[in-house]
């Protein structure tokens, strides 16, 4: 079970688990053992209310496919128990991240002194520049 916030959880029976053969370290092992773990959750048809779920789609767009599933894949350690874990805390990392409300940006205006010093500058531009150009051509 995949515990989003005191509210929010998704179990087990909803996420699916693959496990292929990985190309990370390993040996001979790596031949042989299926240890990399693939995850695939099914945002749509998923127990998670209605506006969570068109958060998590506008939030992780890049990391849902086609079919709607987002997957979440772990191939760091050399057993299958080590990437089984992390992956399923990868996927609660990323849920958890895409429910995160960004504060609202409140619009400022620039300072009197900040004013000042651009059109300084912008003066000094001008007169680098008047200072360059060739005054025969007038």
């Amino acid at each position: 079970m995949i515990k989003i916030n005191d509210h929010l959880s998704i179990s087990d029976a909803e996420i699916s688990e693959e496990f292929t053969c990985s190309s990370g370290p390993g040996g001979q092992n790596v031949n042989k053992v299926a240890t990399s773990v693939r995850l695939r959750f099914h945002v749509a048809s998923s127990s998670l209310p209605d506006s969570v779920k068109s958060r998590i789609f506008t939030q992780l767009a890049r990391r849902i496919n086609t079919a709607g599933e987002l997957i979440v894949e772990a191939r760091t350690h050399r057993t299958q128990l080590l990437n089984r874990q992390e992956a399923y805390l990868k996927m609660e990392n990323i849920l958890r991240s895409a429910l995160i409300k960004a504060p609202r940006r409140v619009k400022t205006q620039p300072t009197n002194a900040s004013k000042r010093r651009r059109l300084e500058h912008k003066k000094q531009r001008s007169e680098l520049k008047k200072i360059r150009r060739n005054t025969s051509d007038l």
